[in-house]
């Protein structure tokens, strides 16, 4: 009897080979902010091996998007090199997927070319840098740029696109009572605060017609006091569901707040800062790191609680797991539970022909340690596991995965 894992699923216009989808999860792969060969031979990898549909990240809408020199800006003049990537994923039968956003307040004059905006003005620590407030006569714009955007990954030949609204990115920004402070019809309350998330879904339905599936990744909780809670969260699902979403990603945490709330586990800070280039920055988060990056404990199918209840409180759309899979047991049980699709990101980085292993052996698991190596790489280098590369891990980076994933075993 063939398990569910390995049947198609629709989401919108969208037919997927199976239940699989490679997340968002940034790849740092994309240095002067175009598609690179190294881009293409990731997501090639994936595909072959077997994933229903693999999606790019993240891709800026803009230029004052930008949260890296590494991640690509949605623009004509990349059409081209992302239409390579799109064949390369469409060859081995896989769906082709890339995320659109904008990072807020999440970046500085260096990257993005002007001073940060995000939903009010302040100061980002996480950067750091000073933040303008978006002006309300700038949002039609800026919403505009999500459709501009969707409209470009058609023209790159992708079957879906998915819509950061969630981990305190611009959107999140606006929905987040921690980061929204605005005394216009824009803050406030939550429908105020939905006001900027309802314009840009207006022009990205109208861009996405009816030949594009269009995810919305949203926060199930922002992960810390202050931040959205289940109740609005929940509101917020409901809202989307009535702008046209084919389909909700359900993730949660803030990058620049509760970053491991979104991965789980411990940032190896000694990598991290091995790979930094900037001498101040890597001696301030060797100082204090452990405390700004505070580790919290990793489990199999960490979100699947509170998705449970955003299954039983949003029917009606098809909402995609996705936090922490690793094995086809979990997997097939996730599925099961009545979710039409489940995303992975770290194990697909681990294993990128994991869908095809998982399909030759029921007990298939990964070998993903959950160091998080990967991660504190991918913020000066690529997305990269450990286990995979070709250059020698110096001895100390060594020893802090071993001890990282001694840790995640007990």
């Amino acid at each position: 009897m063939t398990s569910i894992l390995f049947t198609p699923g629709k989401i919108g216009p969208l037919t997927v080979r199976n239940r699989t989808i490679r997340s968002a999860a940034f790849e740092s792969m994309c240095p002067g902010n175009v598609p690179s060969q190294e881009l293409l031979d990731y997501h090639h990898s994936v595909a072959a091996g077997g994933v229903g549909m693999t999606t790019v990240a993240y891709a800026a809408v803009t230029r004052s998007g930008l949260s890296f020199d590494r991640q690509l800006w949605m623009r004509p003049e990349i059409v081209p090199g992302l239409r390579k990537v799109t064949d390369a994923i469409h060859k081995e039968g896989a769906a082709a997927s890339i995320q659109l956003g904008h990072c807020g307040n999440m970046s500085h004059k260096n990257i993005c070319g002007e001073t940060p905006v995000g939903a009010s003005t302040g100061f980002n620590l996480y950067s750091p840098t000073f933040v303008r407030g978006l002006r309300k006569d700038e949002l039609p714009a800026m919403a505009k740029e999500f459709g501009n955007a969707v409209c470009l990954a058609r023209e790159s030949g992708f079957d879906a696109v998915e819509i950061h609204a969630g981990h305190g990115y611009l959107i999140s920004q606006f929905l987040s009572p921690y980061t929204n402070h605005r005394k216009d019809e824009f803050g406030g309350t939550l429908e105020n605060r939905m006001r900027f998330m309802d314009m840009v879904m207006e022009e990205v339905m109208k861009a996405a017609g009816n030949d594009l599936a269009v995810l919305v990744k949203m926060n199930m909780r922002d992960g810390f006091k202050g931040g959205m809670e289940l109740d609005e969260t929940l509101q917020v699902a409901r809202r989307l569901k009535e702008d046209g979403a084919h389909a909700l990603v359900l993730s949660g945490g803030f990058v620049s707040k509760a970053p491991m709330y979104v991965m789980r586990g411990a940032m190896p800070i000694k990598t991290m800062t091995h790979y930094m280039d900037c001498w101040w920055l890597k001696w301030g988060v060797r100082m204090v790191g452990k405390w700004m990056i505070p580790t919290v404990p990793f489990k199999e199918a960490y979100f699947l609680d509170d998705a449970l209840l955003f299954q039983r409180e949003v029917p009606g759309i098809p909402l995609v797991y996705v936090g922490g899979l690793v094995s086809r047991k979990k997997i097939e049980e996730v599925l099961s539970l009545g979710f039409p699709f489940v995303q992975m990101g770290r194990a697909l980085l681990n294993t990128p022909d994991l869908v095809n292993r998982m399909k030759a052996e029921e007990d298939y698991c990964c070998d993903c340690g959950h160091s998080n190596f990967c991660i504190a790489r991918m913020y000066t280098l690529d997305m990269a596991c450990h286990k995979h590369l070709k250059e020698k891990i110096p001895a100390s980076l060594q020893k802090e995965i071993e001890r990282l994933e001694e840790e995640a075993r007990s």
